[in-house]
């Protein structure tokens, strides 16, 4: 694809963003919680995960290196594993209460998602050898 490696560093700036943004509502407690603060401390911040991973995966989706675009690979599949574990856990139902899912939640996901697939079609240019 001609456009793959911008557009993976297009989603990697939406995850980011999702990150900011809330994830999960708990209606007792009127806590909206995102990926960035604290307001249950048994999740920590998982958003910095991703916005460490993010922000390598943008450099190398940027950079028209072969091992750059290998790098990627891992570092967009490791990306949509904290995804995932991130709303396994963040969403589970806990002490007979579930959290309200919001949509930044599954943005997340879903730029994790488009961040492995556009990983694996990277637009380098491979010179030909010529013996």
């Amino acid at each position: 694809m001609k456009y793959s490696n911008w557009l993976g560093a297009i989603f990697s700036i939406v995850l980011i963003i999702a990150c900011f943004n809330p994830w999960i509502y708990i209606v007792s407690q009127n806590i909206s919680f995102t990926g960035m603060n604290r307001a249950l401390p048994a999740f920590g911040r998982p958003g910095l995960v991703h916005i460490v991973l993010s922000i390598a995966a943008i450099l190398c989706f940027l950079i028209p290196k072969v091992w750059a675009k290998r790098t990627n690979i891992f570092l967009c599949a490791i990306n949509l594993g904290w995804s995932i574990r991130n709303l396994i856990i963040i969403t589970a139902c806990s002490y007979g209460e579930c959290p309200e899912r919001k949509s930044w939640m599954l943005i997340a996901l879903s730029a994790s998602i488009l961040m492995l697939i556009l990983s694996f079609l990277p637009d380098i240019k491979v010179p030909n050898e010529e013996n």
